[in-house]
């Protein structure tokens, strides 16, 4: 291991240490003052919900941290302000503020930025600027975890055993695990409406109760393949700090015909007992399908049941926004259609959104293609076939030796997307 890695180790472990220090003598920081790497260490175990202090740094404690090698705790100890008690067998810090302008001092700022538990304690040391307050509104909220969202559904379904079978047939994510961020969309302007609408009715939620305005937070995204209804159902889970849960109808008619009726109750309950949170229906135009086409008696009374638990569901009075997705929206009926207070309209992006789009794509990388051109050369692309075309390029660019993408990368990339376009649409014999 070089010197510099050795450092390095030091560093994490001495974050750690301080970590646990601040924590235990400032009753007033919680689970959201932990990054949630401090989060898996503090934490007794996976039902845990709160960290018992103190937190006592053992040998053992340290291992978890994954710095593998001896020499970084024997170096830890060099420090002379860490200090082990060989009767309790404990790290502990001898002396904390001196302690803490050490570590900033040895190349810790950039951890105190990251680590709300030491912006409280460091952040206004030697002009450092940090504002705690900042630095713990960008740490991921322990509500949006994975562990507490499993916490969450464990508790659901220990009062309610009859839920275990909608687990089946839902994707349940944690806003903290779904990766498609606002940020990395190029939204219409009706889209960009419908996500400041929600966020209202969010804000105003005790507001529109009271005054009985509950129709909100309904939709139907309508749209071509690829065209971002999904990703955009994932980026108003994230940004809104709620789980989502994603169902595909045809997963759900597709099980015993007489169990797929209570299936639905199901998933509209489980969506209650876990809000707030998205349910999002995906394949939405399956429902108008079973209602023209299928004469079978359980189906139709399955699809009834669908459209009553969508009357019944309600961003204002259960905490739930609804969200169906189609690609057939001629294929809705009426009965359907009514169930949503708002349609979202999904395009093919523009020329202006193709660059704006392409421009999101190699954001993080070298690129010396002119992109206003490719944009202008792929008229009838969605976003995801934009997406798969930077894939290619890049792709083509490191099978050359390359780092860089070039427009040689990105013009046989687009002619590669076209081609898998003119494909799908054949028909042989």
């Amino acid at each position: 291991m070089s010197s510099a890695e050795s450092r390095d180790d030091v560093i994490r472990l001495m974050e750690v240490i301080l970590t646990a220090e601040v924590f235990n003598r400032t009753p007033r920081l919680d689970l959201d003052d932990l990054t949630p790497r401090h989060r898996s260490l503090f934490l007794a175990g996976p039902e845990a919900s709160e960290v018992k202090r103190p937190v006592l740094v053992t040998d053992g404690f340290l291992k978890r941290v994954g710095v593998q090698s001896d020499e970084a705790v024997k170096n830890l100890l060099k420090n002379p302000f860490v200090e082990f008690d060989t009767l309790n067998l404990q790290y502990h810090v001898t002396n904390l503020q001196a302690a803490a302008e050490w570590f900033v001092g040895h190349g810790g700022r950039d951890l105190v930025e990251k680590n709300p538990a030491l912006a409280h304690f460091i952040g206004g040391y030697d002009s450092l600027g940090i504002d705690y307050t900042s630095v713990r509104a960008r740490n991921p909220r322990f509500a949006d975890s994975r562990t507490a969202l499993d916490q969450r559904v464990a508790q659901i379904l220990s009062r309610d055993e009859a839920l275990k079978e909608a687990m089946d047939l839902v994707i349940i994510s944690a806003p903290a695990e779904i990766e498609q961020q606002m940020d990395g969309l190029v939204c219409t302007e009706g889209q960009t409406g419908m996500i400041a609408r929600i966020r209202t009715a969010i804000e105003n939620r005790d507001f529109l109760r009271e005054h009985n305005i509950s129709e909100v937070g309904k939709l139907l995204f309508v749209g071509p393949p690829g065209t971002g209804k999904t990703s955009l159902a994932l980026a108003l889970a994230n940004d809104l700090g709620m789980p989502l849960l994603e169902v595909r109808l045809s997963m759900v008619t597709s099980q015993y015909l007489g169990e797929t009726s209570k299936n639905i109750d199901r998933i509209f309950d489980l969506a209650k007992n876990l809000s707030p949170c998205v349910l999002f229906i995906d394949e939405f135009d399956f429902v108008a399908k079973s209602r023209v086409s299928d004469d079978h008696g359980a189906m139709k009374r399955a699809v009834n049941m669908l459209l009553k638990n969508i009357d019944k569901i309600s961003l204002i009075k259960n905490g739930v926004l609804l969200i169906g997705a189609t690609n057939h929206p001629q294929l809705l009926d009426e009965a359907a259609w009514r169930r949503f207070d708002e349609v979202v309209e999904f395009v093919l992006p523009d020329e202006a959104m193709r660059e704006t789009i392409l421009k999101k794509f190699v954001l993080s990388l070298e690129c010396t293609a002119d992109l206003a051109e490719a944009a202008a050369r792929s008229e009838g692309f969605s976003g995801a076939d934009l997406r798969m075309a930077v894939k290619e390029a890049v792709i083509s660019a490191l099978m050359d030796g390359r780092r860089v993408v070039t427009q040689a990368d990105i013009d046989g990339a687009l002619a590669s997307v076209a081609n898998r376009s003119l494909i799908r649409t054949c028909s042989w014999g």
